[in-house]
């Protein structure tokens, strides 16, 4: 998954797919790492690109501008543990972990709050798509710049191919309930928080 300057992202997966070369002489090489771990140290050394950055003023091209982009990387090689990376814009990345559970990228400070508070580590994976469902909810309503289909894929360890895989469009029925029904629910809990009282003095 990847999140930031469009022009960088497709550079990095179009240097990952080699579509600098004839179809037939494409190679993934990506695809033949021994570890996961190789992944994201090829991706970070793709992550920052310097490109041409065109002059407000006249329309030259003055100089060079940083793009970047973040990108969320998983998966699974045959015979060891799934693991997934986040890749900051600047090159370095972290692993998932026990006190890093998830990842998040792009816009994140509408949804996450969501996601801090109502994640547990025993939740079902239907409750942690709903709970999903609502931060993604919260930054749809918040910033006008995200929109729908929301993809969503869950791959199962071992497996190799997912389980489950679907978009979410604006009619679709799931959402449009979840969406309304958080709506209602903040309502009911804001109602039922206690009032602020305004004391006057006796005197007045």
């Amino acid at each position: 998954m990847t999140a930031g300057n469009l022009a960088t992202t497709q550079a990095v997966i179009s240097q990952l797919e080699e579509r600098n070369k004839a179809p037939s002489e494409r190679h993934n090489s990506l695809l033949e790492a021994p570890s996961m771990f190789r992944s994201p140290r090829w991706w970070a050394s793709c992550c920052v690109i310097r490109l041409p950055r065109p002059d407000a003023s006249n329309g030259e091209v003055a100089g060079t501008g940083t793009f970047t982009a973040s990108i969320i990387v998983a998966g699974q090689i045959a015979g060891m543990q799934p693991r997934m990376f986040l890749i900051y814009p600047e090159g370095n990345f972290i692993e998932a972990s026990f006190d890093t559970p998830f990842f998040q990228i792009g816009e994140t400070k509408y949804g996450r709050p969501i996601l801090l508070r109502g994640y547990s580590r025993d939740m079902s994976f239907e409750d942690a798509v709903k709970l999903l469902m609502v931060s993604f909810d919260s930054t749809i309503k918040a910033n006008l710049s995200v929109g729908m289909p929301l993809d969503l894929l869950v791959a199962e360890r071992d497996t190799f191919e997912p389980v489950h895989a679907r978009r979410i469009g604006p009619d679709n029925p799931y959402f449009h309930a979840i969406s309304v029904g958080w709506s209602e629910a903040l309502k009911l809990a804001f109602e039922s928080l206690p009032d602020y009282g305004f004391y006057l003095p006796k005197d007045s």
